[in-house]
């Protein structure tokens, strides 16, 4: 039977109800056009795992109070802020299916978005003294960036090894899913061990979640994402690396040569996913998703049995079996 997210979230469901309420207040502007675009980028927002992470965190370390609330909207405002940047910089028309702000308000405007966003969130925790919580997010935005720039600077030269790769998915997604665990534990009043265990928690639930998000690159059909994606857009993901690893050194410059000046032709970016497939790249990545999850649950043996705690490893077990 796969979980739901109604399900996953019961235990925290008037919290995630209250979150909404607040984080729309935290959005308010009197300038119409931005109150505008605040509006339209609330109504189109996500599943809210990453409220769900921080809320089902603090749950598990202890207790779930105002500090949690204003953890969740800190994070979840200054994602969005990523979010509406990397769509400036990937110059992309969509997001979740819907317009991107820059597609609608044009690049100056949505950096400028963006930046409302940051200072949104600066000033929720400045304005509360959260300074743990803001160092916790602040890490994580720093790691955003660097990782996307590593991959962006590795693009050029497609000479990503498998440990690059673990550390541009640790900055770029991983490090964000640590900071909604951390800061969880942080707004319930655990110590810094305990802390640093729900940190070590999320990183590894997020490169799971990015080795899954990579997966479906090499899917029969598009869920969620178009087949083939990365490699048309040159992006050296974990199958793909491991099969070139196990290549002859012809093979290896015949397939380098497909994804570095082909790979906008279907039927080669086809040939690709054939050859990864073929050499047991999907199968290596499956195993390496299966041993992060792993090792994430084996963190949460120390903490006492709740509800909490059984849905969050329910909401990490949804991360493993989501289609999109």
């Amino acid at each position: 039977m796969s979980l739901k997210l109604d399900d996953i979230k019961a235990p925290i469901a008037r919290e995630m109800e209250e979150f909404e309420q607040k984080f729309r207040a935290s959005m308010k502007t009197r300038v119409m056009l931005l109150d505008k675009i605040m509006n339209y980028i609330v109504k189109r927002k996500g599943k809210q795992m990453r409220p769900m992470f921080v809320f089902l965190s603090a749950g598990t370390c202890g207790r779930i109070d105002e500090s949690t609330h204003r953890g969740a909207s800190l994070i979840e405002l200054l994602h969005t802020a990523t979010l509406v940047h990397d769509d400036v910089v990937d110059e992309a028309n969509y997001r979740r299916s819907f317009f991107s702000v820059n597609a609608l308000w044009k690049n100056k405007i949505a950096v400028l978005v963006g930046d409302f966003l940051l200072s949104r969130g600066l000033h929720l925790s400045i304005e509360n003294r959260d300074f743990d919580m803001l160092g916790i997010v602040n890490n994580a935005v720093r790691d955003m960036s660097e990782g996307e720039l590593m991959q962006m600077e590795k693009a050029r030269r497609l000479d990503i090894t498998e440990e690059v790769y673990y550390e541009i998915i640790r900055q770029k997604t991983a490090s964000l899913i640590a900071s909604c665990c951390s800061v969880g534990a942080s707004s319930s009043g655990v110590g810094a061990e305990t802390v640093a265990i729900m940190r070590n928690f999320g990183e590894k639930i997020g490169m799971a979640f990015q080795i899954k998000d990579d997966l479906f690159d090499y899917g029969e059909e598009e869920i969620g994402k178009p087949v083939g994606i990365d490699i048309k857009e040159k992006k050296m993901t974990l199958p793909l690396i491991h099969a070139l690893s196990k290549a002859g050194w012809l093979e290896k410059r015949r397939i380098i040569r497909i994804v570095k000046n082909e790979s906008s032709k279907p039927a080669k970016v086809r040939e690709v996913i054939d050859f990864v497939k073929k050499s047991g790249g999907i199968q290596y990545a499956t195993d390496a998703m299966n041993k992060f999850h792993q090792d994430a649950l084996a963190l949460l043996v120390n903490f006492p049995e709740s509800t909490y705690k059984r849905s969050l490893i329910q909401l990490v077990q949804y991360t493993i079996d989501r289609n999109n």
